[in-house]
């Protein structure tokens, strides 16, 4: 809830029945132009509807409203259907490859805390 009340501008729910079924909390950057998604959810019953790319072009709109030119996400090597879902969003992976074949930051969150990082021109 916090990020509805302080980021209110860049965070949005899809409700259904008062039930929030989906969710995107992002954020602008203030020293680039690029729009950062933090999380982005659709509950499981819910998936495959195209929940989560509404919300994202939504975000985009609102970003490219803002000056913003690039779009930016982060998940853990271990979140495939995260990877999957942005990857079909058409973002790209940077990074090198890992034992598992994944495209990671290495020591993107600290040491040992490798990211998935994608980006995507908007």
């Amino acid at each position: 809830a916090i990020f509805i009340y302080e980021f209110r501008n860049t965070s949005y729910v899809i409700k259904e029945n008062d039930k929030i079924i989906a969710y995107l909390f992002g954020f602008l950057s203030q020293t680039t132009p690029t729009a950062y998604v933090h999380l982005v959810g659709v509950h499981k019953e819910q998936q495959n509807k195209g929940l989560g790319s509404k919300l994202y072009k939504h975000f985009i709109k609102h970003a490219k409203q803002h000056g913003c030119k690039m779009l930016k996400a982060i998940t853990t090597p271990t979140n495939q259907l995260s990877i999957n879902f942005h990857k079909k969003l058409g973002m790209t992976l940077i990074g090198d490859k890992n034992s598992d074949g994944i495209e990671v930051v290495q020591n993107y969150s600290g040491i040992g805390q490798d990211r998935v990082v994608f980006f995507m021109d908007i």
